[in-house]
């Protein structure tokens, strides 16, 4: 029995609560993650988990084991990563969540850049924007939007969030240009709705440091950010977009911003990992590549979002162990 590969099956059954999982995320068969705890189990002979047909439980012992295995593999982490700064190149798989869109717009068109710096490290991304379970899923790591509110989760801040009031000219040549946040009642909306739960997003807009929401009317509702955005350049109606996603519309003039003194706030956009789950060195090459990939964009760079941002930031702190992503008040970027 290879005593390392045990641990760390173990320590993924425990994560997952979850034999099947275990093995989904460690890309083995279920059985041989079977065999392995059982194997343990004799080698150690003590039970380490209670199983039935409906239940998976840590026994004291094996609570008592796990903890000790997690930091036993973290320390085997910090010395590959020791010898990685002489020259090894860090390998090894990835499993990353991001926003559809985001990843699209930002990720894939300099996916080939990391690879030919890394080209041992294999990228599995999953686009979507809903809650992810981290440790039951087997993701490393999701980049996400929003302020964060839960202490197992650390954040690194990689860049700012925009959203802007857009549509297009024809939609605006019929129907007239809104000069106030009121003056939105009688105007028509491509609503975005949220799968999990139909419910339709509202726009918002920071008044004078005070977030306003306003419900707006539509005729289409989307859950996509793409067909979102395409609803507002066929004339449908107003949309409040990524910014990241409108800008290039903007450029063209197929989009027209609108109530341009009333942004909704700036929000962080963050690689979100758990705190203990020990940061390999290949996720850690991750993480740095995709904050450095974020601060060269030129769709995140508007020095008014980052003033903005701070300035709401010194006016409403955020508790010290704030730390958890949002679910439905984020923008759709999926």
């Amino acid at each position: 029995m290879d005593r390392l590969q045990a641990m760390k099956v173990f320590t993924r059954v425990v994560e997952t609560n979850s034999f099947t999982r275990a093995a989904d995320s460690l890309g083995l068969p279920r059985a041989s993650v079977s065999v392995t705890i059982q194997q343990l189990e004799t080698y150690l002979k003590v039970r380490l988990l209670q199983r039935t047909t409906r239940k998976l439980n840590v026994t004291p012992d094996g609570a008592a084991y796990y903890e000790r295995c997690v930091r036993v593999l973290a320390d085997i982490d910090d010395i590959e990563g020791s010898l990685e700064n002489r020259g090894l190149s860090p390998r090894g798989k990835i499993r990353v969540d991001l926003p559809g869109a985001l990843g699209r717009t930002v990720l894939m068109p300099r996916v080939q850049a990391f690879h030919q710096k890394y080209p041992d490290v294999e990228l599995m991304l999953g686009f979507s924007d809903r809650p992810v379970d981290l440790i039951r899923e087997g993701v490393d790591c999701v980049i996400r939007i929003g302020a964060l509110q839960d202490s197992t989760l650390v954040a690194r801040r990689i860049g700012l969030y925009q959203a802007v009031t857009v549509a297009s000219p024809r939609y605006l040549e019929h129907f007239g240009t809104p000069r106030t946040i009121e003056a939105l009642q009688k105007h028509t909306s491509v609503n975005y709705f949220w799968a999990r739960t139909g419910r339709l997003m509202e726009f918002t807009f920071d008044v004078d440091g005070s977030a306003v929401s306003v419900p707006m009317k539509g005729r289409i509702s989307v859950n996509d950010a793409e067909a979102y955005v395409a609803g507002a350049l066929e004339g449908v109606g107003i949309v409040q977009a990524a910014r990241f996603m409108a800008l290039p519309h903007l450029q063209s003039g197929a989009l027209v911003e609108v109530l341009e003194q009333w942004k909704p706030m700036p929000m962080p956009i963050s690689v979100v990992y758990p705190h203990n789950r020990h940061l390999s060195p290949t996720v850690r090459v991750f993480v740095d590549w995709v904050a450095e990939l974020f601060g060269a964009s030129d769709l995140f760079k508007d020095e008014d979002v980052r003033e903005r941002f701070l300035r709401h930031q010194a006016a409403h702190p955020a508790p010290a162990d704030s730390m958890n992503f949002r679910d439905e008040t984020d923008q759709p970027i999926d």
